[in-house]
């Protein structure tokens, strides 16, 4: 009857998100009077997990699972779900869970609620508070099915170190044979990610060219930030379409979001609504994202930025 949790990993090493939703899920087995265990998939630093609350851990290590496959990480998670007796299974909202949580949902029969910003309000009968019209506003979604999926949007809940007794097992569920063939797969491995970043430096065409971009990647060098851009941005291939955020690229839920030289088409906004605290530069006052902002700077960037940047290492070499 313990609650499961699926904790995502990239390049063998496991997410801030699978912290979060560790702790998350932990919250939640607190409520029930349960236990919490995690399945990790070719994750190598799985001892962290106990930090967080995890009672115990499924390692499944297979290299037919290097390259995300929804079908084969559900079924996976199917037998896991099975083999623990867990009728509340909690995963993030990232693309890949995303993905995966509904093809699971039908074979557990089960009930899904993404974008899950808290703990259950209440557990009989089972309610949760998520994100709805693209986080403009709350609902409260009642789940009547035995099992049960949560997908917790992303820095809605946090890190919540504990203490207690962790234990490990070797997990070798079957894989079902997949028709998909990935060729080759480049991630960059000393940059931080969109999904990961607590702090996102985003950009738009108000740079004017891929030329002045050094600028916004020293800013984000300097926060420990990720780097990220506006669709006509990545639509002029001026950056890649992996950084490009919005209702139509990637969403951000990031606690900080800085927008430079973007105005704040609709789609756009919609997408990084989920930021806590957002924060715009641009020369027009009347840029629509001023009116989502939480502070704004009227300002030419390439005055500001490297002001800023500046400001900055300051305050850091005095820390």
């Amino acid at each position: 009857m313990s609650v499961l949790v699926y904790t995502e990993s990239e390049q063998g090493n496991l997410k801030k998100s699978a912290l979060e939703v560790a702790s998350y899920a932990k919250a939640v087995a607190d409520q029930l009077g349960t236990t919490v265990s995690a399945i990790a998939i070719n994750a190598s630093n799985t001892d962290i997990l106990g930090n967080y609350g995890v009672d115990k851990i499924l390692n499944v290590q297979n290299t037919a699972l290097d390259s995300f496959n929804a079908n084969a990480y559900a079924a996976v998670l199917k037998h896991a779900a099975e083999k623990e007796a867990s009728q509340i299974i909690v995963v993030s909202s990232s693309t890949d869970s995303k993905y995966l949580a509904p093809l699971l949902a039908v074979g557990l029969n089960a009930g899904y609620a993404s974008n899950v910003v808290a703990t259950p309000t209440s557990t009989n009968p089972f309610t949760v508070k998520r994100n709805a019209f693209t986080n403009k506003a709350f609902e409260i979604t009642q789940i009547n099915t035995e099992v049960k999926i949560l997908g917790v949007s992303n820095n809605a809940f946090g890190l919540v170190e504990t203490s207690g007794n962790t234990s490990a097992e070797d997990f070798s569920p079957s894989i079902p044979e997949s028709n998909i063939t990935v060729e080759s797969v480049d991630k960059a491995s000393d940059k931080v990610t969109i999904a990961d970043a607590e702090i996102v430096v985003s950009a738009g065409r108000g740079l004017k060219g891929p030329e002045n971009w050094g600028m916004i990647e020293e800013l984000a060098d300097v926060l420990g930030a990720a780097t990220a851009c506006s669709k006509p941005v990545s639509d002029l291939g001026w950056r890649p379409h992996g950084e490009h955020v919005g209702q139509t690229g990637k969403p951000v839920a990031s606690n900080l979001y800085i927008a430079i030289g973007i105005s704040g088409a609709i789609q756009h906004l919609a997408g990084v609504s989920a930021s806590k605290v957002k924060v715009v530069i641009n020369t027009d006052p009347e840029a629509p994202f001023f009116k989502a902002a939480d502070y704004g700077v009227v300002g030419d960037a390439f005055q500001v930025v490297p002001e800023l940047i500046e400001k900055l290492k300051a305050f850091k070499t005095q820390q």
